[in-house]
């Protein structure tokens, strides 16, 4: 039985984490993940662009007053795709293969679950929580047409936002990124389609989602049945044993509070927008898809890291381990740098190919300023949650997670909204960014070098 689980040891991408060259294993783990965030970008951008052609700012709006529910349903995928993942890449270190069927298993029925339970609770109270979204009279019809479709489609949203996190973990990022290029590019082709051909609306937009999604499952399923030998999605190897279901859940929870949190936050300055009129959140919503790019690009560099900072961390490689952190810190503010000046050079094009409104194009142009602004010290906020997490230390990951999203965001809205009124709700999150990065960083490195002195006797 040891033999036989040796042998699905894959062993080349073993060998990458362990000592390929840096820049190899940026090639092999970073640049995938940069692709499926940026895919991800545009399957997010779609739904908006063409909606954005019909020339109604409420339609426009009901997408973004929508997204904070997405996003808790996001954050429900990260909690087990991110928890599976480095649960996976530890075991990987250990050469657990038998606890990696286990996870895989645990993480993947517990999407189709959690899914289903999701669907079964947004569905009956729709028009409570587009009142809480902050819609209005004028987009609660479209904004409840969207959320009922996506609450249908849950159970298949959820596996495609965990299978793909799970197969990272040996360095499979290959197919990660397939198996989420298949459901943007369906996704791209359908929207038009649905949403102008047969005048669907919003709708079409959701309903092309959802499709995009379950074409997107049959692929991770053949995926898993013929390359994915390690991993498991067969009911027997379901455990809801502790250092299974546990360890996955903890391990997950800094990431999927940061963006369950985010959806909060996110529908509280909505809310506040709203006050300026649907055209003000039209115009916020088009800058974040654009500040986007910026964003899930630099969390790509460093996510893309996470399963070699798990197995290293794991292996006790420390000087491998340190050689990961900062060089990937070094990559991901360059990458938000260049990122950065790139779309505040070409913010008005970019703007324009959504919605051709000037009123949208002026409230646009400085919601976009505030995202690039941060673009720079993303990475290192995101490197010290990736860090925290990938090594097991979930609970201060997770206090590092809320620092952006809740415990100085939503304080910052409000202070900054009696300020400066809409302009304070539109930089309230690039003064959280940066207050975020700092304190994140400091807290990282603080653990760091204790780290190493608790285990330096221990560490090669």
């Amino acid at each position: 039985m040891a033999k036989e689980k040796r042998q699905a040891n894959p062993a080349a991408n073993e060998a990458m984490l362990r000592e390929g060259s840096y820049g190899k294993l940026a090639l092999k783990l970073c640049v995938p993940a940069i692709l499926i965030m940026l895919v991800n970008v545009l399957y997010h951008m779609a739904d908006v662009f063409f909606i954005g052609q019909t020339g109604d700012p409420n339609k426009v709006a009901a997408i973004s007053l929508a997204s904070p529910m997405f996003s808790v349903l996001s954050g429900l995928g990260v909690l087990l795709g991110n928890g599976g993942c480095t649960a996976i890449s530890l075991a990987l270190g250990r050469g657990d293969y038998s606890g990696i069927k286990k996870i895989s298993a645990f993480c993947v029925w517990g999407a189709v679950a959690v899914g289903a339970v999701f669907a079964c609770a947004v569905l009956p109270l729709m028009g409570p929580i587009c009142g809480l979204l902050g819609a209005n009279a004028d987009t609660e019809g479209f904004t409840a047409e969207y959320l009922r479709i996506i609450a249908i489609g849950a159970p298949v949203i959820m596996f495609t936002n965990v299978v793909p996190s799970l197969i990272r973990a040996d360095g499979s990022t290959v197919d990660s990124m397939i198996g989420n290029m298949i459901g943007t590019v369906l996704n791209i082709a359908l929207d038009p389609l649905l949403i102008r051909t047969f005048g669907m609306g919003v709708s079409g937009a959701a309903l092309a989602t959802v499709a995009a999604n379950a074409v997107a499952t049959v692929y991770y399923l053949y995926f898993v049945k013929t390359k994915g030998k390690i991993y498991s999605v067969h009911p027997k190897h379901v455990s809801l044993r502790k250092e299974v279901s546990l360890t996955v859940l903890s391990l997950g929870l800094p990431m999927a509070c940061s963006t369950i949190l985010g959806s909060v936050s996110g529908a509280i300055a909505n809310n506040m927008m709203m006050e300026y009129g649907a055209v003000a959140v039209a115009g916020q919503s088009v800058a974040s898809r654009i500040g986007m790019i910026i964003s899930m690009t630099v969390m790509g560099v460093c996510m893309g890291m996470q399963p070699a900072i798990s197995y290293n961390y794991s292996a006790k490689n420390v000087k491998r381990l340190t050689e990961i952190l900062i060089k990937t810190s070094a990559l991901a503010f360059t990458v938000g740098t260049v990122l950065s000046l790139l779309c505040f050079l070409l913010r008005d094009p970019l703007l324009n190919a959504f919605l051709n409104n000037n009123q949208v194009l002026d409230v646009g142009r400085i919601c976009l300023y505030a995202s690039v602004i941060i673009g720079p010290f993303y990475g290192f906020y995101q490197i010290s949650t990736t860090y925290l997490q990938a090594t097991g230390k979930s609970k201060k990951a997770v206090i590092v997670s809320l620092l952006e999203k809740g415990l100085i965001y939503i304080p910052a809205l409000f202070l900054m909204k009696l300020a400066f009124g809409m302009y304070g709700v539109i930089f309230a999150a690039t003064v959280t960014t940066v207050l975020a990065a700092v304190v994140s960083l400091w807290f990282c490195y603080k653990d760091y070098r204790k780290e190493l002195r608790d285990k330096q006797e221990y560490w090669t």
